[in-house]
């Protein structure tokens, strides 16, 4: 009798990817104060580097205005893995891609690369459920100019 090989964990960790995975890359800065104790990136700066990332391309593609505009996005998940560490002084480039888009939710991947680095040194990723500013309750449909964006950094391998 043969057994099979058993099939790979569904929660198994995922592993560093390279640029070509990405659609878009958005360049960050680190800070002084981003370093630990450690000499490396505290894990809670890796959240903000995404944070940043997603809602400045948003802002550079004019889908998402910070004072005027009627929809917001609410993170409700996020999550990292680690796979090299990052410190101040680097510079750091996000790669961007959609995993997933819904009525007014988005799962933004991102990859978090060194300068010029050829894999991730993290990669994560972010869902963004978008609101009525005001009401806080999901939109029925995404705007346009968030549409637009969000295409560019649609279909690239997951």
């Amino acid at each position: 009798m043969t057994t099979a090989a058993p099939a790979p964990r569904a929660d198994a960790r995922p592993g560093p990817e390279p640029r070509s995975a990405f659609a878009r890359f958005v360049p960050l800065t680190t800070r002084w104060m981003d370093n630990d104790l450690y000499g490396h990136l505290n894990n809670v700066i890796y959240y903000s580097l995404f944070d940043t990332a997603v809602n400045q391309y948003l802002i550079e593609q004019g889908a998402l205005d910070l004072h005027g505009g009627t929809v917001i996005g609410l993170v409700v998940e996020t999550r990292c893995n680690y796979f090299e560490s990052l410190a101040f002084p680097q510079r750091v480039e996000a790669g961007l891609r959609v995993a997933h888009r819904g009525r007014s939710s988005v799962r933004y991947e991102i990859g978090l690369f060194a300068e010029g680095a050829p894999l991730s040194a993290a990669r994560g990723h972010f869902v963004h459920v978008y609101v009525d500013r005001e009401s806080r309750r999901p939109v029925p449909a995404l705007p346009a100019a968030y549409l637009n964006a969000l295409q560019a950094l649609e279909g690239f391998p997951l």
